[in-house]
């Protein structure tokens, strides 16, 4: 008997636990809709500050959290929370911790300054997702990453998971949005990467730090792109198009679009569209 197919859903933004934007409400949105159409999902996202606990219900699971991740040569407790969206039967998955995730604000300070630990916070969200996921024991078939905080996903599923075998057959499609910023990453986030299966070619496009390159390395490995935002970095969308995989164009339509992801889906897993 065939089983569903997995797809696992990282995102670092979702209604209605950030302020509403289009990111975050396709990621609230669209894994409910792929779960109605018989596919079994996980979602995940970072725990920041701002994330109202009480309101939104979220407790720590206990079994998954107390893994120390270690990111230049320093150990940072991972933690993981979990929540339910009732009326969309769905859990929701925080990645946190104390140092990178408490602070009342998601990428920019009070004064609107991009956060000089950004690196190392999309480091620890994404290792975080990935850990988490072979603690669960659940090998996705995809794997579908929003916002530029996922970035490192295929990196590391593609090169130092490949031969996990939670992830040896995963396919990862990445969606673009408007998510651009201007500062430049710390001059050695490449090295904070870097683990046991990446080489330097592998972060050649990461080692420069610009949010254009960051996106580069991370489209570099993926199985398909879907253009999220109706206008994106014009740069990264080049590459994107210039890739030997399928790119979905931007859907406007927000009631059909997610029967064109799902048909999307069964596109890069090699399933009949029949």
């Amino acid at each position: 008997m065939k089983t569903k197919k997995r797809i696992l859903y990282v995102s670092q933004d979702i209604t209605p636990y950030l302020p509403e934007t289009p990111m975050g409400n396709i990621s609230r949105y669209l894994p409910q809709g792929i779960q109605e159409r018989k596919r079994e999902i996980r979602t995940f996202m970072p725990r920041f500050g701002i994330v109202n606990e009480r309101r939104n219900q979220l407790h720590e699971v206990i079994r998954l959290s107390g893994m120390n991740l270690i990111i230049d040569d320093s150990d940072h407790p991972l933690i993981i929370k979990v929540a339910s969206i009732q009326q969309a039967r769905m859990q929701v998955y925080f990645i946190d911790n104390e140092d990178y995730f408490h602070r009342k604000f998601e990428l920019l300070d009070k004064n609107g300054k991009f956060f000089a630990d950004n690196d190392e916070r999309a480091v620890f969200f994404c290792r975080g997702v990935l850990e988490t996921v072979k603690k669960l024991g659940w090998a996705p078939d995809l794997i579908h990453c929003h916002g530029w905080m996922t970035s490192l996903i295929p990196l590391y599923v593609k090169r130092a998971f490949r031969d996990n075998p939670i992830f040896s057959d995963t396919k990862i499609v990445v969606s673009l949005y408007d998510d651009d910023f201007e500062e430049k990453l710390k001059d050695d986030f490449a090295k904070k990467i870097k683990i046991p299966g990446i080489t330097p070619k592998d972060l050649k496009h990461f080692d420069k730090g610009h949010y254009e390159d960051v996106l580069k390395g991370s489209l570099a490995l993926v199985d398909g792109v879907i253009q999220g935002s109706e206008k994106i970095n014009p740069n990264v969308e080049e590459f994107a198009r210039s890739l030997k995989v399928p790119y979905l164009e931007y859907q406007a339509d927000k009631e059909t679009y997610i029967d064109v992801y799902n048909d999307y889906y069964k596109k890069i897993l090699g399933e009949d569209t029949e």
